[in-house]
């Protein structure tokens, strides 16, 4: 694994100020930084907050997004070409842009995308505006100009360059009627994932999106909700069911062993949900143990 980077990217702009903005102060005050030897690069600073929805695209802070995913890209796109590994820090799931912007500058990649819901939700169907319940939408260019073409690059993925991995979201967002996932798109929903075991389905997917020649590698999202809600309270739109540390860890430590895994990104996790700190220190434990390939 090459030198890691902790960036921190503490933007809420694409759900609300809930406590989500904390995710890398608990994280690195459980000792995230010492337990990978990384370095820190410091924090990009989200616009204010703007909880009127637009009415021309019909999500919230759509041009503080954009601005903010283009300066998370210029310092995601430093760590990168400097061959170090970018490991950041949100924030909502909207921080995912300006990671996936910072790769699409460079050429083509792919996305595992680890979360309990597919977040592939158009304005129309999503009740708040949230871009953190569209942002796999945005990324392959569904959505509101101003988000899914950003730079005028078009989609920051092609559909058949994507993982979602672990969902478990399926009847919920059927039923507010949330678009269909298009068929290029790979799915791998919690059900597939347990029916192959962790570490053979991570297996899987990292072959699904290194197997394009010209695709030059893949970066990792992780929203905590992915976890099981038994062991992962302490986010804003909670689900029954989900993996289990020991899951999480093997998914993890598989693509991130990958032989051309670019970056990672930790979203979603809300520190304020969590008052005695005993679950910040658990999630830095599986990161650390999944970075170094601890079993």
């Amino acid at each position: 694994m090459r030198e890691v980077v902790i960036i921190e990217a503490p933007s809420v702009l694409g759900l609300r100020p809930t406590g989500v903005e904390d995710l890398p102060e608990a994280l690195l005050g459980a000792g995230l930084a010492e337990g990978l030897g990384a370095v820190r690069a410091g924090r990009v600073e989200a616009p204010s907050y703007d909880p009127r929805r637009d009415p021309e695209t019909g999500v919230l802070n759509p041009v503080g997004i954009a601005t903010y995913s283009l300066a998370l890209a210029d310092v995601v796109g430093g760590v990168l070409d400097s061959g170090r590994f970018p490991l950041v820090l949100g924030g909502d799931c909207s921080i995912l842009l300006g990671n996936l912007l910072a790769l699409r500058r460079r050429g083509r990649h792919g996305l595992l995308f680890l979360d309990g819901h597919t977040d592939f939700y158009q304005p129309s169907a999503e009740p708040a505006g949230e871009v953190a319940s569209m942002e796999l939408a945005l990324a392959t260019g569904r959505g509101p100009a101003a988000l899914a073409d950003l730079e005028g690059r078009g989609p920051l993925l092609r559909d058949a360059d994507v993982v979602a991995f672990g969902f478990r979201d399926t009847e919920e967002s059927t039923r507010a009627g949330m678009r269909p996932l298009p068929a290029e798109l790979h799915t791998m929903d919690l059900g597939t994932v347990r029916a192959l075991g962790a570490g053979e389905a991570a297996g899987r997917a990292v072959d699904l999106l290194t197997g394009a020649p010209d695709v030059e590698g893949y970066w990792v999202h992780l929203d905590a909700d992915v976890l099981d809600d038994q062991v992962m309270p302490a986010v804003d739109y909670r689900l029954p069911g989900g993996l289990t540390w020991p899951e999480l860890e093997t998914v993890l430590r598989v693509a991130l062993s990958g032989p051309v895994v670019l970056g990672f990104d930790v979203t979603i996790f809300n520190p304020r949900l969590d008052p005695d700190g005993g679950i910040a220190t658990r999630f830095t434990q599986a990161l650390v143990r999944a970075f170094r390939g601890d079993r």
